[in-house]
């Protein structure tokens, strides 16, 4: 068994596509589903699964954040640098980055267009 992919609904692909690609990952196609919806795939550049499953429905402006979502998690070799990069696009992150534990993995959180949670993670020592 493998994982593929994660999806959740958009409500502006543009938006959502963008984002992602500030976050570093790649838009690698577009899946329309006759003319109800679209799926876009993006992914990490480089590495072939699993990717982010985009949703959008044609017609519909708004979802409300699934409860039980969590979050997406992406790692980045530095966080700082992953921060300062995002905040020239208008990105902040909920807090400034924090450990768990010490010596432990450097982590903050973004949201992304429709307010869903995106973890930022620089593996510690």
């Amino acid at each position: 068994m493998r994982l593929i992919h994660t999806c959740y609904r958009i409500t502006d692909p543009e938006r959502s596509v963008a984002f992602y690609e500030a976050l570093g990952l790649e838009k690698r196609r577009e899946m329309p589903i006759r003319d109800e919806a679209v799926n876009i795939f993006m992914g990490v550049p480089g590495e072939a699964l699993p990717e982010l499953e985009l949703t959008y429905n044609h017609g519909v402006d708004s979802y409300e954040p699934g409860t039980a979502y969590g979050h997406v998690a992406l790692a980045v070799d530095d966080l700082d640098r992953t921060l300062e990069q995002l905040k020239g696009m208008g990105i902040e992150p909920e807090r400034p980055p924090y450990q768990l534990r010490e010596g432990g993995s450097r982590l903050c959180f973004v949201r992304d267009p429709d307010d869903y949670r995106i973890e930022l993670l620089e593996p510690g020592s």
